[in-house]
């Protein structure tokens, strides 16, 4: 018996739509860079070892694709969740660029008059941070845990053979990207940091200046090239800090042993993002109002009868 008896059954999202789905991204990608006269520095050191550790994921994926062990299934299906899981976030850092090289203006002023408005004030918030050393440790271990908790989520899946869980995962995180992309280019910002702060910096957060520094040499082509080594997600408004925090916690809710020790860990990232990731309260509202909407998107289309022909048990 699996450390989770299964208590309902959810609709499993069939692979060739996740396949397709990845296909039409990769193409989109491929075209825009094309369109943009975008490239990816190849010679690099980091792009040949994502070339290494993608096409070594592919081979575990293959190689045990009739698992004669629980061992080799685990393995199968951990190297699909995190290979699938890591080309999507690949791919829309790269789309952040290409998306951020088209976009013109700055919507800053509008969004700290909002933020002014229901009462938020960033300068406060990034004050109390830079002056406490200990704060800022917290802050920081926080703010990159984006990376801990879908590795710990896609583990479990893959541990307990939850396929649904996982491919309804992986369906939300690439939509909820998509739909923050897409917002992104009518609402270009250039950070917190860099609108309201004047002076010398006490304390640079994790995502520095990065979005007022690159997004001005993409939209006059002084870029031209990508280091997959040092890319940066170009993404703000909507915070996607804010919409992995919502997705993560969504996620863990459903699986009752990881409640515990995730829920807390992306509520702590949520009270990092506005300095560490330099957004005003506003872009976080947005991220949340978009994991939302994709949430329920995936959850109508995995409770539509014809959607998915076969239902398999979640543990939670």
């Amino acid at each position: 018996m699996r450390p989770d008896a299964p208590a309902r059954q959810i609709a499993l999202i069939p692979g060739r739509w996740i396949s397709i789905g990845l296909l039409a991204t990769l193409i989109a990608v491929m075209a825009a860079m094309l369109q943009t006269r975008l490239t990816i520095r190849l010679g690099e050191p980091a792009t040949m070892i994502i070339g290494l550790a993608g096409a070594a994921l592919a081979g575990l994926r293959h190689g045990f694709r009739d698992p004669r062990t629980e061992a080799q299934r685990i393995a199968r299906d951990g190297a699909e969740y995190l290979g699938i899981f890591t080309l999507i976030c690949l791919l829309g850092a790269i789309a952040s660029y290409i998306v951020a090289a088209t976009t013109s203006g700055w919507v800053d002023g509008t969004l700290h008059r909002l933020d002014t408005l229901i009462g938020f004030d960033w300068v406060a918030w990034y004050g109390a941070v830079a002056g406490r050393p200990w704060l800022q440790v917290f802050s920081r271990a926080a703010y990159g845990s984006i990376f801990v908790t879908p590795a710990v989520l896609l583990g479990y899946f893959a541990f307990t053979g939850n396929a649904a869980e996982a491919r309804r995962f992986i369906a939300t995180f690439w939509l909820a990207a998509v739909l923050t992309l897409i917002l992104f280019w009518f609402m270009p910002a250039k950070g917190a940091l860099d609108y309201l702060w004047h002076g010398p910096i006490p304390y640079m957060p994790m995502s520095e200046l990065y979005q007022a520094e690159i997004i001005p040499l993409l939209r006059d082509a002084t870029m031209r090239q990508v280091d997959l080594g040092a890319i940066r997600g170009l993404v703000g408004p909507p915070s996607f800090h804010s919409v992995c925090a919502v997705l993560f916690i969504a996620a863990a809710w459903r699986v009752r042993r990881l409640r515990v020790p995730l829920i807390p860990l992306n509520l702590a990232m949520a009270l990092a993002i506005p300095v560490e990731g330099t957004h005003y309260l506003m872009d976080m509202i947005l991220g949340a109002v978009v994991a939302i909407v994709a949430l329920i998107i995936v959850g109508r289309l995995i409770a539509m009868p014809a959607a998915a022909p076969r239902r398999v048990a979640t543990a939670v």
